[in-house]
């Protein structure tokens, strides 16, 4: 039975210095046979580059890419596995969801980043969405992804002068060849969300740089939605100087998108009400518009950071370990 299941290499990115890997520790207590089973952990200074430097060594015919803190269930490599006897299936993602004892704080946060509103479709990666489906990189993240090891190899692997968004570029070529990306809300991990009001705003003008960079070095019209953020950033910045000049008419014309707006963060708010409590949800409200705000300058940043090829040439130092059960 062993011999009919594909052989998989689980590769975790972790810093040099790290000595808990959260992601590794569950591996171990993967449910599939050994000698179909392989862990790396790749450790360095730069993601792209250690996944890149272990998927070339890799032995197994799926490679299973998860973040040093991603816990996955025993039953994930099974399940996935599953999928792969489609042969058009190139990857398979899920939702890295967060733990139901993490702080009242980061479940804000998980809120937030599975609500419609503040993430569109791509709130799928952070909650279970509707049912197994044909998809595409707006659903799957790199914390919880398989994929065909082939297919990888002869793309080169991940963008080493994108990050984040190494894998959504991956993603759409691996597409663009006639490669089916399947979501699965029921394979999932547990990942706690940011610590920090601060890191969690981070994060957003990260997320918002990492797209624009992408855009520029492999535009496609599924990245038409992310100019939304940075839009309504400069329309914030105009409302004060139509207030303060100009026809009165045009004025209350240019404040009704603002309205729009706010309407649809208080349905945003009610429906969070009805998934959570209403504690957490107003709580939520707020950060709803952050995330466009910040997100948005980020954004903008992104379109404008100098691009450089050579991103990854002071992080090419990997160390690789593999793990035994």
């Amino acid at each position: 039975m062993s011999a009919n299941l594909p052989s998989v290499t689980v590769i975790i990115a972790a810093r040099p210095d790290q000595t808990e890997v959260q992601a590794a520790t569950a591996a171990l207590r993967f449910d599939y046979p050994a000698d179909r089973l392989e862990i790396i952990v790749a450790r360095g200074r730069h993601p792209s580059v250690q996944r890149n430097t272990a998927l070339r060594a890799a032995r197994g015919e799926l490679i299973y890419f998860l973040d040093d803190d991603s816990v996955a269930p025993p039953d994930n490599l099974h399940r996935a596995a599953t999928v792969f006897a489609e042969p058009q299936v190139q990857m398979v993602g899920g939702p890295n969801l967060c733990p139901p004892n993490a702080p009242h704080r980061e479940q804000v946060f998980a809120l937030v980043l599975a609500s419609r509103l503040a993430f569109g479709p791509s709130r799928a990666r952070y909650a279970k969405v509707g049912a197994r489906r044909v998809s595409n990189e707006k659903e799957l993240i790199l914390c919880n992804l398989m994929a065909r090891k082939q297919p990888l190899l002869e793309l080169g692997g991940f963008d080493e002068s994108l990050y984040p968004n190494e894998e959504n570029a991956l993603m759409d070529a691996l597409q663009q060849r006639g490669g089916q990306l399947i979501y699965d809300p029921d394979f999932s991990v547990q990942r706690r969300p940011r610590r920090t009001l601060r890191s969690f705003a981070k994060m957003l003008l990260t997320y918002g740089r990492g797209r624009a960079e992408q855009f520029r070095r492999h535009p496609t019209l599924g990245s038409a939605l992310n100019f939304v953020p940075p839009l309504f950033v400069i329309y914030l910045l105009t409302l004060p100087l139509v207030a303060c000049g100009g026809n009165p008419r045009w004025r209350w014309l240019w404040g009704l998108p603002l309205l729009a707006y706010a309407l649809a963060v208080l349905a945003q708010t009610a429906a969070l009400v009805r998934a959570s409590s209403l504690r957490r949800a107003l709580a939520a409200a707020p950060l709803i518009v952050l995330s466009h705000v910040f997100y948005g300058c980020g954004f903008w940043r992104g379109l404008f950071t100098r691009l450089r090829t050579d991103a990854a040439d002071r992080a090419r130092e990997v160390r690789l370990e593999t793990l035994i059960r």
